[in-house]
């Protein structure tokens, strides 16, 4: 789509299976208070009542959600199915279980414009029974900090917790589909290499749902693996972007300490990523606190993965 309404923000989201969660997800979309705002619901073979609520929704709310279909693709796929229909200038992602505070999107939003970033993001908290903590967490300012090395850490946000410019979206052609998980962290990881402008807002305005999944979720060790493939095609394919100096080998031991420790696991040992290449060079990243920090209490609710 080459033609955008450059106020509009495109919030997609994907639906499996989420009939318990999926009316109040909608809910925060619609009570968000920037008001121009699109809803992209995209239904991923849903075999439960989800369908039923979204269509009685959408409903009562012409012009402000579409629907789509797709026979169950994964939720990335559903997403760059979404991508395709959105009109707006700004992108937002949602998952069916998630939420976000009524000003989420107008907090984003404005210091963007103010400053001109193409990437806003926010602090989140995890929430739900299965939530190991429900301790409110304010991300780093990248644009102060070695955001490669942050960045190869873990995923940088929860994928509710970031607004981003259709462009830059565009550019990076949506998101890949090669990996069942981490695939959001994948985008940002090749975000990076663009040197996107940035803006943190320092509040927690997004709140990512845990919660018992049954035999149906895709264990947390693939998931761990998966977040491991992606750092290491990223240093594999941006060395310049990860560390060029301190000798020869620095490339082949940052990639060693990427996988260095097993922990035990239902069925066997996983490694874990243990932290980034110490020499990483500073990404040249610019960007503008969106208003001065605050105090918060913080916890380490890093995640590897969206799902």
């Amino acid at each position: 789509m080459d033609h955008f309404d450059p106020t509009l923000i495109s919030v997609v989201m994907p639906c499996y299976n989420a009939a318990p969660y999926v009316e109040e997800a909608i809910g925060c979309v619609l009570q968000q208070s920037y008001r121009n705002v699109e809803l992209i619901v995209v239904d991923d073979g849903s075999n439960d009542a989800s369908m039923q609520i979204v269509e009685r929704l959408a409903a009562g709310n012409p012009g402000r959600i579409t629907v789509l279909h797709q026979t169950n693709s994964g939720p990335y796929a559903a997403r760059n199915h979404g991508l395709s229909h959105a009109r707006g200038n700004f992108i937002a992602f949602l998952d069916a279980d998630d939420t976000w505070h009524t000003d989420a999107l107008k907090q984003l939003h404005a210091a963007m414009t103010e400053t001109l970033a193409d990437v806003a993001y926010c602090g989140w908290q995890n929430v739900g029974e299965a939530a190991a903590s429900t301790q409110p967490y304010l991300p780093p300012d990248y644009v102060q900090s070695d955001a490669a090395a942050l960045f190869l850490q873990s995923c940088p946000w929860p994928i509710n917790g970031v607004l981003v410019r259709r462009q830059i979206i565009d550019t990076l052609r949506g998101f890949s589909e090669r990996l069942p998980t981490a695939m959001d962290y994948d985008m940002w990881l090749r975000m990076l290499v663009l040197q996107p402008t940035v803006v943190r807002v320092p509040e927690v305005l997004a709140f990512y749902r845990r919660y018992p999944r049954g035999d149906a979720h895709i264990p947390r060790w693939r998931q761990v693996f998966d977040a491991i493939a992606v750092r290491e095609d990223f240093v594999r394919r941006h060395p310049a972007q990860v560390a060029i100096s301190a000798g020869p080998n620095v490339m082949t031991g940052c990639m060693a300490r990427c996988c260095p420790r097993p922990i035990a696991v239902t069925g066997g040992a996983i490694p874990i990523p243990r932290g980034a290449c110490s020499g990483a060079r500073p990404a040249r990243w610019t960007g503008r606190r969106a208003m001065p920090n605050t105090s918060w209490p913080v916890s380490c609710l890093h995640r590897y993965s969206n799902r």
